[in-house]
């Protein structure tokens, strides 16, 4: 029971959290238009907008691998997480911004495809997520909860796990820097 209490307490703290900072509106799909002319390996990515791929754990390890030579930033989410619904405008916006020299990919852990790709309609990304209904890609980077993000280097190595939502787009964009080379 008190480790019950403890979680409720735990994620009323996240979610208060997310009131706290307003994430700005969402990126237009036209605003997606901006990623034509990326590169070849970047440019499947972005044909794929909002996507649900299948294929699990070893789907997104060849994607990963097929990567290679591009930094990757990988969102773990799901529709029924209050902090990832705040962050996605941040993910939007910087895979816009950036999506020329960096991949962009999402994991949608342990929701249903229905209730994703309605929040897909509300949240569109400008990149395909990989569905995880079990959590088996989400624990190839080590995810203890939702969101994460996770960053590979261009060897498709992984070089950082961030735990927990953004506060700001601000400081997506600086792990973004830091990480995603």
């Amino acid at each position: 029971m008190r480790r019950v209490v403890m979680m409720l307490a735990l994620g009323a703290a996240l979610l208060a959290g997310c009131k706290s900072s307003e994430p700005g509106k969402s990126a237009s799909r036209d605003e997606f238009k901006k990623l034509a002319g990326a590169p070849a390996g970047l440019a499947g990515l972005y044909r794929q907008p909002s996507k649900l791929l299948g294929g699990g754990k070893d789907g997104f390890e060849k994607r990963i691998e097929k990567l290679r030579g591009h930094p990757v930033v990988v969102t773990a989410w799901a529709s029924w997480c209050g902090p990832c619904r705040f962050e996605f405008p941040f993910f939007q916006r910087q895979a816009v911004k950036r999506g020329k020299q960096v991949a962009f990919l999402g994991v949608n852990s342990q929701d249903n495809q229905d209730d994703a790709n309605k929040f897909l309609d509300d949240y569109p990304l400008p990149f395909p997520s990989y569905e995880d209904p079990d959590g088996e890609v989400a624990h190839l980077f080590k995810v203890v909860g939702l969101p994460a993000t996770a960053y590979y280097d261009r060897r498709g190595e992984l070089a950082y796990l961030h735990q927990g939502a953004y506060a700001s787009e601000a400081k997506l964009g600086e792990d973004i820097e830091r990480y995603a080379r």
